[in-house]
């Protein structure tokens, strides 16, 4: 049989990172659950979900009818109080000058200023609950505590809320960071600064980032550590609450790797094949291997293979087991 020639790359040792992949949780430093303080009927909705606001935007209004006559009651209550603050304050002025003059008693005096005192500490206290159904009265609308974007709001409008009923979410999607989840077994080898790339769900890196928290306890229900990496602000893809793929990358050392294009699989299980010499040149040689995670665009091998080894890249499907080559590579 004539050699067939075909492309040759040797086996070389290059630095393979040691990696994990777990799914993560992007969350937002900053997030506000938005609940009312009081109770009653919707009677505003003025977002929609995805909305960019910003802070002290307006939200939702719950009806403040009665709170409203609450106030009302209580600021005519005020200033009947301020009328006899004003009464008894005249009052205590009139009387010291009679006093003064020799013509009313001490006693009368004395109890013109308790009546004014009385007054002036009935009325202060009355503009206190004043002020206290005002705020109260705020209660009633709901605003954002901070600029963000709104997320889903399962209330409609007429709907009767409480203190405990959920309206909607603001995200700010400035601050982000990854929630890791690490398998107790990597315990000895988790560590601050360890590198972390955040994949898209084709595999593509969206963001590049590091370890920065490690919990200090397990969690019991997934017997894992919770590891945070923060994300760049420049990176305006990510979205709070969105699950995402990060690679942890433990360690990297040299290991021999073999181009993607060299290995086929026959019934699941990997195989290269191998420019070995004869006496009458080269011949194809079929080995199998076993293979790590794809990094960039070679396998690193972990059995099969040596450096050195001569490994075709093409014409693999027209190869068989002791075929003639010609190495071009």
């Amino acid at each position: 049989m004539q050699a067939m020639p075909v492309q040759v790359a040797p086996v070389a040792l290059n630095p393979v990172p040691s990696t994990d992949t777990y799914v993560s949780t992007i969350k937002s430093r900053r997030s506000a659950t938005m609940q009312p303080q009081v109770e009653g009927n919707l009677t505003k909705i003025l977002v929609h979900s995805g909305q960019v606001v910003k802070a002290g935007d307006l939200l939702f209004q719950v009806d403040p009818l009665k709170q409203v006559a609450t106030l009302q009651s209580q600021q005519g209550t005020q200033n009947q109080k301020l009328a006899v603050y004003q009464y008894n304050k005249a009052e205590v002025d009139r009387q010291k000058k009679l006093f003064d003059a020799g013509i009313t008693s001490r006693q009368a005096y004395d109890q013109a200023v308790q009546a004014f005192e009385n007054a002036k500490a009935d009325y202060d206290s009355s503009v206190g609950l004043t002020a206290s159904q005002q705020k109260q009265l705020d209660y009633y609308q709901v605003r954002a505590p901070f600029a963000g974007i709104v997320g889903d709001i399962p209330v409609h409008l007429g709907d009767y809320v409480s203190t405990t009923t959920v309206l909607t979410t603001v995200d700010e999607n400035a601050d982000l960071e990854a929630y890791i989840y690490i398998p107790t077994e990597r315990a000895t080898q988790v560590r601050m600064g360890l590198p972390v790339e955040i994949l898209g769900n084709d595999g593509t890196v969206l963001a590049k980032s590091a370890i920065n928290f490690i919990s200090p306890e397990v969690d019991n229900g997934l017997q894992s550590i919770l590891a945070k990496a923060p994300i760049p602000h420049t990176q305006q893809m990510l979205r709070s609450q969105q699950l995402v793929n990060a690679r942890i990358t433990w360690s990297t050392a040299p290991a021999a790797t073999v181009p993607v294009l060299a290995v086929v699989r026959v019934g699941g299980q990997p195989f290269v094949y191998v420019a070995t010499p004869n006496s009458a040149g080269y011949s194809a040689h079929q080995v199998a291997v076993t293979l790590g995670e794809t990094y960039g665009n070679s396998y690193p091998v972990l059995s099969g293979l040596h450096p050195g080894d001569k490994v075709i890249l093409s014409g693999l499907q027209f190869l068989q087991e002791g075929a003639p080559v010609k190495p071009l590579g």
